[in-house]
């Protein structure tokens, strides 16, 4: 038990300082380092807190299983549905950013990490006609030896979840929250490294900085509408 305190005390002290360091999970790193030879998850692979043989895992397509942990109990994903699960799953085991948003009572857990509403939006839009049963993946299932099994039908998407925001919120539990900023927010892409430190709020630079680092961002998001109005036209 004491030694379960003290990884608890050290994780939320590191995640605040700002110390590189990683989640205490069962793949997890004790800290960042860079990763030769990742599969998948490769945006992570310069610092990553999971190993190239984790990564492995996530390389195949279509994702029956990551561990005991089945990914198709309502059929296969959809390739687009599939590349936001391993965008989401990345994160949370390879990403040295995740520990910032370490659960303050469980080292292997992450707690409100904010996304951008644009990335939950199109999350949902990749996976709206798949079909899911568990609404809270965390804790909505029937779980023995065998893995995770439905406890309830599998419906689309687009029922279980009212939209991007009631996915993102409600998917991974408490994990992941909505940021009403277009900056202090992740996307869980490269851009995610220019406004870190905002969102930490370790920068102290004027407005104009902060609208530097986050314009790879913005420009990224204009030519998403752009591309949507001219497909509508």
């Amino acid at each position: 038990m004491k030694i379960l305190v003290t990884l608890l005390v050290y994780g939320a002290l590191s995640a605040v300082s700002g110390q590189q360091t990683c989640l205490l999970g069962k793949h997890h790193k004790a800290s960042p380092s860079a990763e030769i030879g990742a599969q998948e998850c490769v945006l992570y692979a310069e610092s990553s807190c999971c190993y190239a043989n984790f990564t492995e895992k996530l390389s195949q397509s279509p994702i029956i299983k990551v561990d005991n942990y089945y990914w198709n109990r309502c059929g296969n994903l959809s390739k687009a549905c599939e590349a936001y699960m391993k965008k989401i799953e990345c994160f949370y085991q390879c990403s040295p950013l995740a520990a910032h948003w370490i659960h303050p009572n469980m080292s292997f857990a992450i707690e409100h990490v904010p996304l951008c509403q644009s990335f939950c939006d199109s999350w949902f839009e990749a996976c709206r006609s798949d079909l899911v049963c568990a609404r809270d993946w965390l804790v909505d299932w029937i779980v023995d030896e065998n893995g995770n099994h439905c406890k309830n039908e599998c419906i689309p998407y687009h029922q279980m979840y009212a939209n991007g925001t009631d996915l993102c919120q409600t998917a991974w539990g408490a994990s992941f929250e909505v940021s009403s900023s277009a900056c202090h927010c992740l996307d869980m892409t490269e851009t995610d490294r220019n406004v870190i430190k905002y969102i930490l709020g370790q920068e102290n630079s004027e407005e104009s900085g902060e609208q530097e680092a986050c314009k790879p961002r913005l420009q990224k998001l204009q030519e998403q509408d752009e591309k949507e109005e001219d497909e509508n036209d």
